[in-house]
């Protein structure tokens, strides 16, 4: 059993894992001011919150439990291993390296030309690489906290 509050455990890719691991959850929403601290006395339930900031109630921090869970279920995405590249995820707890879609050129910015050439040794070197640069400019926190993802 789960209660959404802002007072609870912070919510991680981590425990997101953990959480698919369960065959049911329960997830308790409060509104406005919260729950009567006797629902939490009688009940005991894990309590969660997704930031530093508090919402209206929990039904929307509920749905980003249900969201961020259900994409780690087999079948849900169409790779079961796509998620393990994802920002924070098990393969890759740091974030994740740039995406490139077609066309090739858009308004003069061109796709790498590594990733168009087809050796996979060098786009995963590339890769990599772009995931240490970009965790070290935009979250150096995460670099300290799994020195050695």
């Amino acid at each position: 059993m789960i209660m959404l509050t802002p007072q609870g455990d912070r919510l991680s890719q981590e425990l997101v894992e953990n959480l698919s691991t369960h065959r049911r959850l329960i997830l308790l929403c409060g509104r406005y001011e919260g729950f009567d601290q006797r629902v939490i006395d009688i009940l005991q339930p894990m309590e969660l919150s997704i930031g530093d900031y508090v919402l209206n109630g929990g039904e929307v921090a509920a749905m980003v439990v249900v969201d961020s869970t259900i994409r780690m279920l087999p079948g849900v995405l169409g790779d079961e291993n796509s998620s393990l590249e994802d920002s924070f995820s098990r393969g890759n707890r740091i974030l994740e390296f740039p995406q490139y879609t077609r066309p090739r050129e858009y308004r003069g910015l061109s796709v790498p030309e590594v990733l168009l050439n087809g050796n996979h040794e060098a786009i995963a070197a590339w890769r990599a690489k772009q995931c240490q640069s970009r965790t070290a400019d935009r979250r150096s926190d995460l670099l300290d906290k799994h020195s050695g993802s």
